[in-house]
């Protein structure tokens, strides 16, 4: 068995993440983690002190991460309509590589955030103020008509989220009379999502 030392806390983490997607914050098991890990309980023991900071920090991490994403995105020289593309895809992105975020967001928005604590609100905070810069930057520049920031973040992610979830429930409907929904590629989501941002921001629609 690996020593503490050599037992990363990245590979816990990516074994808790998917235990946290499939079942939950309450259904997920230690035990289970450290399997799908190859430590044992001691180990995960030694990074996180319990099942709760191991989840805190898997969230901490991940917003962390997604934050500063966007926050290169919002200092480029770019106008505000690219900035607001590459938000779109860059956050379409983020979520595709990190599969278990869909499916851990969604039972947290249920439960009603009942275990983000105060850190980990700050962490998932820089996510919609980055999101909410570009459109700021973009109505005072009056690039974008005057919308709230925060509803516009909202009407970006939620999409993105839902896509991605619904992975599954799509492929089965493969063979059936919504078909089409199965045939709906990442690429031509994202696109879509971009055309219609940029429809709804517009000072002027056509």
């Amino acid at each position: 068995m690996p020593r503490p030392a050599l037992a990363s806390p990245d590979r816990i983490l990516a074994a808790a993440a998917a235990e946290f997607a499939e079942r939950g914050y309450a259904g997920a098991r230690v035990d289970r983690i450290a399997k799908r890990a190859r430590v044992n309980k001691a180990m995960i023991y030694y990074h996180f002190r319990s099942k709760q900071e191991l989840y805190r920090t898997l969230l901490r991490q991940t917003f962390t991460h997604a934050g500063e994403q966007l926050q290169a995105i919002a200092a480029l020289d770019l106008p505000a309509g690219d900035q607001v593309d590459l938000a779109i895809s860059g956050l379409a992105s983020f979520v595709r590589k990190h599969a278990f975020f869909p499916g851990i967001m969604l039972r947290e928005i249920a439960e009603g955030g009942v275990h983000l604590d105060s850190r980990t609100l700050a962490a998932l905070s820089t996510v919609p103020r980055a999101f909410s810069a570009i459109i700021e930057n973009g109505i005072a520049q009056k690039q974008f008509r005057p919308v709230h920031p925060f509803a516009a973040y909202l009407s970006t992610l939620a999409p993105i989220v839902m896509y991605h979830a619904a992975g599954p429930i799509r492929r089965e409907l493969a063979s059936g009379p919504l078909a089409a929904a199965s045939t709906l590629q990442s690429d031509a989501f994202v696109q879509h999502l971009q055309q219609t941002a940029r429809r709804a921001l517009a000072r002027t629609h056509s």
